[in-house]
Parts: C-alpha cells; sequence; structure tokens
C-alpha cells in the first residue's frame, strides 16, 4: 500500500489522539528515515529521545533477536536470568543502589509518586493521606489521570476530572517559589532538568543545586525526570550532572532500550526504595527478559560509543550554526547537548507549518508549546548532516 492508502485506514479507525506529520515511515537506519515510497528524512525528533542510539541499532537489534528466540516474559511470579544483571548494569552506570524496572515512561513516573507518597508517610511521618507533592508550572511527566492532575496545561486536564489531589506546582527555575511553597506535608519535588515538551526551556545555572539543598533543609525528596533528558540526550549520562547534583529518586525511560521496546525504571537508594514490600506495586511485563537483555545492550551502546560526549560535541555545534541563522522568524535559539529548540515570533504564525514544510524538505521534526521547533537528533548524528539540517532550516525560516 502507498502513503495515502495507509493514512487513510489509520484515519478511518485510529483514535484521533495525534496529530502526526503527513509521512508514513517504513523504514530506519541511524539517524534516518524512510518512508513507504522510498524517500529519506533524517529524523530530528529521536521519538522524544527513545532513539539516542540511533534508529535499529544493529548491537541492540542482534541482543533483541537472541533473546526473542530464548525467553521473552515470565512476569515477576518468577525470576528470569536478565533481571538482576540489567538491574545492577543501571545501577553502577547511575549510582544508586535500587532499581525498579516498568515499561513506559507514565508508569515510572507513577511508581516514583507512589515511592514518595509511602517515603513520606513511613520516614517522614506526614499524617496519612495528606502527602504533597512539589511540581512545576509547564512540566510534562506522562498522560495518566494523577499525572496530568499536576499539569498546568489545561488541553491535558480538561474533560478529564476529578483530578487527583495531593499536587502543588510552582514556576519552573524559580527557587525561591519552591521554598515559599514547601509546608510539613511535603514529600518531595518532582522536576525536569530541562522542560522538553514544555518547549526545550532551560532553568537558570544553580536551579538544580538550590532546588537539591531545599530538599534537603526540609527533608523531602528531591526528584528528577530524566525520561526524555536523560542517558546522553543533554550532553550528559543524566542532564542533572550538569550542576553536580544528586537527586534522591531519578526516573528514566525513552533510550533505557534504544527504541526498540518500552522499558523504564526508577532509581533511588534503599531508603527510598526498600520500602516497597511484595504485592505493593508490580508489573505483568516490568523487567521481562527480553526488556532486561535489550536495555542492557542499549546501555553498553551509549557507553561504548561515547554518546554523551558526542551529544554535548554535536550539540555545541548544530547551536551554533543555528544561532547564525538570520531571520526575522526566529526569537530565540536554546538547547543543551542535542536537545535543541528553535523559538519562533508571534508573527510567524506558530510551528506546525515550518515542520511541514520541514518534512517537504526531507527534515522530520515537531513543534510543542505552538511556536518552538524541537531539534533532538539521535546522538550518532554527524557534522555533516547537522550541515545539511541547518540548511533546510535556513531555507525554511529565512525564506
Amino acid at each position: 500500500m502507498n502513503s495515502q492508502e495507509l493514512m487513510a485506514i489509520e484515519d478511518q479507525y485510529g483514535a484521533r489522539n495525534y496529530r502526526p506529520l503527513d509521512v508514513v515511515v517504513d523504514r530506519g537506519e541511524g539517524v534516518w528515515l524512510y518512508d513507504t515510497e522510498g524517500r529519506r528524512y533524517l529524523d530530528c525528533l529521536s521519538a522524544y529521545s527513545a532513539v539516542n542510539q540511533g534508529h535499529c541499532h544493529p548491537r541492540i537489534v542482534k541482543v533483541m533477536r537472541e533473546q526473542a528466540g530464548r525467553l521473552t516474559l515470565t512476569s515477576r511470579a518468577f525470576r528470569n536470568s536478565q533481571l538482576g544483571l540489567f538491574e545492577q548494569d543501571l545501577c553502577e552506570l547511575g549510582g544508586y543502589e535500587m532499581a525498579l524496572p516498568m515499561n513506559t515512561g507514565s508508569e515510572a513516573v507513577e511508581t516514583a509518586l507512589k515511592a514518595a507518597r509511602r517515603w513520606g508517610y513511613q520516614v517522614k511521618g506526614v499524617p496519612a493521606d495528606q502527602a504533597e507533592i512539589i511540581a512545576c508550572v509547564g512540566n510534562f511527566h506522562g498522560r495518566t489521570i494523577s499525572i496530568i492532575s499536576m499539569s498546568s496545561e489545561v488541553k491535558y486536564t480538561q474533560g478529564f476530572g476529578p483530578l487527583t489531589p495531593g499536587f502543588r506546582l510552582v514556576p519552573f527555575g524559580d527557587a525561591e517559589a519552591l521554598e515559599a511553597c514547601i509546608t510539613d506535608n511535603t514529600v518531595a519535588f518532582l522536576v525536569e532538568p530541562i522542560q522538553g515538551e514544555g518547549g526545550v526551556i532551560i532553568p537558570p545555572d544553580g536551579y538544580l543545586r538550590a532546588a537539591a539543598a531545599l530538599c534537603e533543609r526540609y527533608h523531602i525528596l528531591f526528584m528528577v525526570d530524566e525520561i526524555q533528558t536523560g542517558l546522553g540526550r543533554a550532553g550528559h549520562l543524566f542532564a542533572h550532572q550538569a550542576e553536580g547534583v544528586r537527586p534522591d529518586v531519578v526516573m528514566v525511560g525513552k533510550a533505557l532500550s534504544g527504541g526498540l521496546y518500552p522499558v523504564s525504571a526508577v532509581l533511588a537508594d534503599r531508603p527510598v526504595l526498600g520500602l516497597f514490600g511484595p504485592g505493593d506495586h508490580g508489573s505483568t511485563f516490568g523487567g521481562n527478559p527480553l526488556a532486561a537483555a535489550v536495555a542492557r545492550e542499549a546501555l553498553r551502546v551509549l557507553v561504548d560509543e561515547r554518546l554523551s560526549d558526542r551529544s554535548m560535541e554535536m550539540g555545541s555545534y548544530f547551536l551554533g550554526r543555528l544561532a547564525r541563522l538570520e531571520s526575522s522568524l526566529v526569537r530565540e535559539v536554546r538547547g543543551r547537548g542535542l536537545m535543541i529548540g528553535v523559538e519562533l515570533q508571534d508573527h510567524a504564525g506558530g510551528g506546525r507549518r515550518y515542520c511541514e514544510a520541514l518534512a517537504g524538505r526531507g527534515l522530520l521534526c515537531k513543534e510543542t508549546r505552538g511556536n518552538v521547533i524541537r531539534l533532538t537528533p539521535p546522538l550518532v548524528i554527524t557534522r555533516n548532516e547537522i550541515d545539511w539540517a541547518v540548511e533546510q532550516v535556513a531555507a525554511v525560516l529565512e525564506a
């Protein structure tokens, strides 16, 4: 079938919860995607950082095929030969004592929320059912009812109430506002080190350090959502490492499998994750042998290919090239590593039409918050490929 036929089928039978660009991708390799007609596109979205290692990385694919032919799922009713090794690899790489594997990013965040409340009641001594968790205006942590209950975006919450209580919001990047919001019932502060879906918003220097210090002072958990920003995307293994902080809880996902399989996890030390007992929390697929084997190899690829360093180097080059664009449409270019946003002026009319124009030129990206074009290619991108990408952006924005 051709692209038009496939899009018609999707539009007929699929719920309209997304508004994708009209490109039907059929194959991927490295930084490149190919549609059903064989046209080639440079991927500058990376499935929201899920394919940091590049599409269909041969090492990860090989491990996935081998494990899929051996054992895929047992549930956690039984042990399997890959789970403990995955947890060990992730803990040793991340520097934490324990890991709790799940599947999607939202599940990792939900797990962290439950861990924070459990810690608040059993360790901090907050009265039953009174725990409060502080999050930031403009956040994006997922789509479940509890997670959207701490969203400031009306489009994420409208029509889905009643929402889950127990969340308070403060401006992103404002440590004074965070301190003013803390109460005796506060058990955690949850933050993205860079707000990706929020428009690639980078907080002021020192913000994460100040937040970590406040959490320590007031005896609350400092929880960092690294699902999009982690595993090399922002030039470090975790984006929070740019400020030298060590959160109490870290959520990871997306690139944890190199884009081959849903894998996520929560990292923390024993005083937090050790509070879970048998039956307190779980997932049929969480920590399955296929996911564990794939994630182990995805982590090895990140380390062996030094993709965090590559992200910092290529990101600096990409940012430098974009910063030299001469366009009245561009308000600001910002980013860290290969997490880059091009914010457009109000008179540009939003980012969607420019993303559509870029797709027509063979570059795939996505607008966010209406007027920000997000550019987040796989970390294996080369300078030549960046040069070509900048040429396409310039042609669209300088026209």
